[in-house]
């Protein structure tokens, strides 16, 4: 008899196909003598839409809602029909005696393979596969130590929960407001959280009023002094007369030392990256959006299998991965870590507490690299920028602390107390990983003092003073959100939950925010693309649309308190302490309550992105609107869906202002066109880019550099310079 395997992704089910020796090619299936390995593509089997239930759900009405089936149905995606087709072949074979379910390690992992097994019936024994990486030997020992499949029956069934849960309010909410106003909008317990927070932000920019303060620095003894207020400790003051005052009372004075004081400090590494702070810093570093990190993630996870399980939100690693780090070390150190990683390598490692911790591991440990062997030149550029990431973290983790010797200052002049800070370097530690320098995230205040180089100084010693400087500042607003503090937002939005609730807000931290690591990244896509939000440069903007949307929905569907609830309850569930019947009444209940709420709303819904271009399939009139890669003209009418590109964002500089340019797409020929006035047709662009030698791509670039750097390490005398010393020109 055989075992019939199921992994998530035909790159996943090859990967275990070689593992276990099954080369025999079939209809979407590998064989070998003791294993069949299957593949989903991600999600084959889904929850049917309303229409599937009775054919009334076809037309949206309002008089239909809320849609509440006794008993929600699994569809087949028509997509991927061929393939379910070919899993549920394999699982009713006669030699096949039981399944072993290899999808992704998690919640939504467990889903893909129960819903498949549900759609087709199929009852026989389960195990499970429940490992964080794909490389051989990763495989080899979960297959060694495969789980009772129903020791997960819980994990499902919070799964379902979810799922269920999110069709029930998404889809009866989206089709109550469409309905009662009209248009096409939508809604969700975290994309409307998210687009509340965003909206709260732009208010708090909008009421700020700035105010301008003041500092005072003096130069005495060569080393830069900033004023101090004596009372409040602060550096600043919001009364210019003051300090103007004195400035002239300091600047005939001496300044006398009254306190020296020396600390040794150190700093530890930041912890290893879970998927969100992996995100962030991608965003605030290369400009890639979090659904671009996640897919890049997913090609060094699967494809090159040099990095664990992406969908991760732990910054721990578990003692269990302890002895593996050694090996993890050599797999990495090549390259640009060669040296880094082999400093490690010759002494014992340090696993302390600040990053392996049992109880903070949940499905998944900390993003780190695997044991299996890089090739850097088989990686695209995106992705050496994140490997790169990855792995400079986990050098550093491992690295020992930065010591410095902190020295601070105190000095007084006409009464009044001045300070000064510097500090030593006594040992880079984990600093040394980062050869460009770690930016640390301060908010530093204008009127402070900065750290500088310090003479050798004694308490008692008196300098005469020197310039005498007044500074000066103003309050900033809060900062836009850009895709890296949106998703920081998402993953902790307490600042923006209304409830003084300690339980809330202690549940809405454990159960990981708005979204899972998962699905975030989804979710600001689905916005942009929903035109609800738009981005000018980094920063995000919410749209005339997301703005009336806000007004519209149920008040308890802004709140990221409603996730917060949800989630603990989905924990219990999959920890077994609650029943899903339990948990879905509740759901039911509260989705008749929403469409009671917007079926008596009273707002309205106005278009104020109306354009006199008519639909060409349905006679409407055009909406303009701006999309995350450009501009485009959609129709009105969501069941017609007409769109049209206007114009798309590039990376092409303007030769005038060089700043990027957009690209026209109407006409004969495409055009770039500027902000500043200038256009150009691309053929003329293209000429022009030949031309300068623009037309050389990366790849060459780098082989070029690498064959520079190869030819500067050669010695001198090389077969050429031989030759050229072999010649007699006398």
């Amino acid at each position: 008899m055989k075992s019939l395997v199921i992994a998530e992704k035909p790159s996943v089910a090859r990967d275990i196909a070689r593992v276990l020796h099954c080369g025999k090619k079939g209809n979407g299936m590998l064989e070998g003598d003791r294993y069949i390995v299957t593949w989903a593509l991600g999600h084959l089997v889904t929850l049917a839409d309303p229409e599937e239930y009775d054919r009334k759900y076809e037309k949206w009405e309002m008089g239909t809602l809320p849609m509440l089936p006794e008993y929600m149905r699994l569809v087949v995606i028509r997509q991927t029909a061929k393939q379910f087709g070919a899993v549920k072949t394999q699982l009713y074979r006669k030699d096949v005696d039981q399944v072993i379910i290899a999808t992704d390690a998690g919640r939504e992992g467990e889903l893909v393979a129960r819903w498949i097994l549900d759609k087709t019936g199929c009852t026989k024994p389960i195990r499970r596969l429940w490992i964080s990486s794909v490389t051989d030997k990763a495989i080899k020992e979960g297959f060694s130590s495969l789980k009772d499949g129903h020791d997960y029956d819980y994990l499902y069934q919070a799964a379902a929960a979810r799922a269920e849960a999110d069709w029930l309010v998404g889809i009866n909410g989206t089709r109550a407001l469409t309905c009662k106003y009209n248009a096409q909008l939508s809604c969700g317990r975290v994309q409307t959280p998210t687009l509340a927070m965003i909206a709260q932000r732009e208010e708090e920019i909008k009421e700020f009023v700035p105010k301008e303060y003041y500092g005072l620095t003096l130069t005495a003894g060569n080393i830069r002094w900033a004023w101090k207020d004596s009372k409040s400790g602060s550096f600043r003051s919001f009364q210019q007369e003051r300090l103007v005052k004195l400035a002239k009372e300091v600047a005939n004075t001496s300044l006398q030392v009254v306190s020296v004081e020396k600390k040794a400090k150190k700093t530890m590494a930041p912890g290893l990256y879970d998927l969100t702070t992996l995100q962030r810093e991608a965003n605030q570093k290369f400009g890639f959006s979090a659904k671009e990190t996640l897919n890049i993630m997913q090609r060094l996870y699967e494809n090159h299998k040099v990095l664990t399980y992406p969908r991760t939100d732990s910054r721990y690693i578990g003692k269990d991965i302890v002895p593996t780090l050694k090996e993890r070390l050599k797999a990495c150190g090549t390259g640009p870590y060669r040296k880094l990683a082999g400093a490690l390598l010759t002494r014992p490692i340090q696993a302390s507490t600040s990053f392996v911790d049992d109880k903070k591991v949940s499905d998944h440990h900390a993003i780190i690299p695997t044991e299996q062997f890089v090739q850097l030149d088989h990686m695209t550029n995106e992705e050496r920028k994140i490997y790169d990431l990855v792995v400079r973290r986990f050098l550093a983790v491992l690295y020992p602390a930065s010591l410095y010797e902190q020295v601070t200052m105190e000095g007084k002049a006409a009464g009044e107390i001045f300070t000064a800070g510097g500090r030593i370097i006594r040992s880079l530690g984990w600093k040394e990983i980062y050869q460009e320098g770690f930016s640390e995230e301060e908010d530093m205040d204008d009127t402070a003092p900065r750290d500088q180089k310090l003479p050798e100084v004694k308490q008692g010693t008196v300098f005469e003073a020197g310039q005498v400087t007044i500074t000066s500042g103003k309050t900033k607003p809060p900062a836009r959100f850009t895709e890296a503090t949106l998703l920081a937002a998402m993953e902790n939005p307490v600042r923006f939950m209304q409830t003084k609730d300690k339980a809330a807000v202690k549940t809405i931290g454990e159960t990981g925010g708005l979204g899972t690591v998962a699905t975030r990244a989804d979710i600001i896509e689905k916005l942009f693309h929903a035109f609800l939000m738009e981005k000018k440069g980094n920063e995000i903007y919410l749209t005339s649309k997301a703005k009336q949307l806000l007004k519209l929905v149920p008040e308890d569907l802004k709140k990221p308190e409603l996730t917060a609830s949800w989630e603990m309850k989905l924990s219990r569930i999959a920890k077994g302490q609650m029943k899903q019947h339990t948990f879905m009444k509740e759901i039911r209940e509260y989705t008749c309550e929403i469409v009671d709420e917007i079926k008596e709303g009273q707002g309205t819904f106005r278009h104020d992105n109306l354009t006199n271009k008519n639909c060409p399939r349905c006679g409407k009139k055009l909406l303009a609107v701006t999309g995350k890669n450009g501009k485009l003209l959609v129709c009105q009418d969501r069941e017609c869906g007409y769109k049209e590109t206007v114009s798309r964002n590039t990376n092409a500089r303007c030769p005038k202002c060089h700043k990027r340019m957009e690209m026209l797409v109407k006409g004969k020929e495409e055009t770039f066109v500027c902000v500043c006035g200038y256009k150009e047709k691309l053929s003329a662009f293209q000429a022009r880019r030949a031309k300068e030698g623009a037309g050389v791509n990366k790849k060459d670039v780098q082989k070029y550099m690498r064959q520079q750097q190869k030819e500067s390490q050669e010695p001198v005398n090389n077969s050429f310079a031989q030759a050229l010393a072999g010649l007699k020109l006398d």
